[in-house]
């Protein structure tokens, strides 16, 4: 069931009478940035080929629209996939369809990033899954930057089917990255099919669901300025030290999250206590122990001492998405997503196959059994 959500990379802290500011405010801003066309529209078929200079992604190729003035961000071949200013309240329009220059005091630049990021979100499930877009309907995002003002996060929102980024302090630091761009969309997906809450081991299971997607979103893509990696949100330096985020090899790496199941889960932020899903995730995917990927040097431990060897992440990330297309539930706990996902190796390769065994070994290797 579709409901109205705002999930952001990392926790937005509101109380009382703040919480329902902020509630009102993003209800408002939903509601606004529904209606909005930004320019007289283009006919369907008029797609036009561009390309543009992001601040995180350097030189990428878009598709726009061409009117009969400008080109319009907005791309008729992935559901009319488009990005807005939430400044100006319009579709970001260019004259020659070279957009930005990799400057934040350029406003296309971050407007580059975020038509990047849900274009190569659309693709990705696509080809992977034949899922065209969010809800599976045809219908494109709408990504909004220059949120707010001096807006340190990211968040969707189901009520506008839309992405809304900030511009950090000062208004000097976008938040427009690739694996962030896709982590808040992956929201809409959850919310589209097992519905995942947002509290206890359900919450947790819909963070990872997202950092998992988004980081097969930034290996589909594999574009030069963002080497593909299994971190999330280290572009943007969130911390002030240069490190991610969250780290799926061994999650315990940023001081909170967990690297193993445990009966004090439940309490933890989702943000953190997805740690076990994003370690599980890693280990099916490339295993346990030392080893180099990209030039990046990851150590994955497990708490049995088993040795992994992982399946490839083409085969993990289908059996995570029947998991949570097929089997996972708004209140599905950690033991329900072992017992999903190997639901879904048994139904997509066997219930005697190898990749049956290597999710029941990585759900052991971090505690869930």
């Amino acid at each position: 069931m579709d409901r109205q959500s705002n999930r952001s990379t990392r926790p937005t802290h509101t109380t009382g009478r703040g919480r329902a500011a902020f509630a009102a405010a993003v209800l408002a801003v939903s509601a606004t940035v529904a209606g909005l066309t930004g320019a007289p529209p283009a006919a369907a078929d008029s797609p036009a080929s561009g390309s543009g200079t992001g601040i995180f992604d350097g030189k990428v190729p878009l598709t726009t629209t061409r009117t009969a003035t400008s080109y319009l961000l907005q791309d008729p071949t992935r559901g009319n996939t488009n990005t807005v200013d939430g400044q100006t309240h319009a579709i970001l329009s260019d004259a020659d369809n070279t957009w930005g220059n990799g400057l934040p005091t350029n406003r296309q630049s971050a407007g580059v990033d975020a038509q990047f990021a849900a274009a190569s979100v659309w693709d990705y499930y696509k080809s992977s899954f034949n899922r065209l877009g969010v809800r599976n309907d045809g219908k494109g995002v709408r990504s909004v930057v220059h949120y707010g003002s001096n807006y340190p996060n990211v968040f969707w929102s189901d009520a506008c089917g839309c992405i809304n980024y900030g511009d950090g302090a000062g208004n000097a630091h976008p938040l427009t990255t690739l694996d962030i761009g896709a982590h808040e969309i992956t929201h809409g997906v959850t919310s589209a099919t097992a519905g995942l809450g947002y509290s206890g081991e359900a919450g947790s299971l819909n963070e990872a669901t997202s950092d998992i997607f988004a980081t097969m979103v930034e290996f589909y893509a594999n574009i030069p300025a963002d080497v593909p990696d299994y971190f999330i949100g280290e572009k943007p330096d969130f911390n002030g030290d240069g490190t991610p985020l969250r780290y799926m090899d061994r999650p315990s790496r940023d001081g909170v999250s967990p690297d193993y199941w445990s009966p004090s889960l439940p309490n933890l932020d989702p943000h953190y206590g997805s740690g076990v899903a994003n370690h599980f995730y890693f280990l099916l995917a490339e295993g346990s122990g030392p080893r180099v990927i990209n030039g990046i040097s990851y150590d994955s431990p497990t708490v049995n001492g088993a040795k992994l060897l992982g399946l490839g992440r083409t085969k993990a990330a289908a059996i995570w998405y029947r998991a949570l297309t097929q089997y996972l539930t708004s209140n599905a706990n950690y033991r329900a997503a072992r017992t999903s996902t190997l639901a879904a190796a048994r139904d997509l390769y066997g219930a005697g196959s190898t990749e049956y065994a290597a999710v029941a070994a990585a759900w052991s290797a971090v505690n869930v059994n």
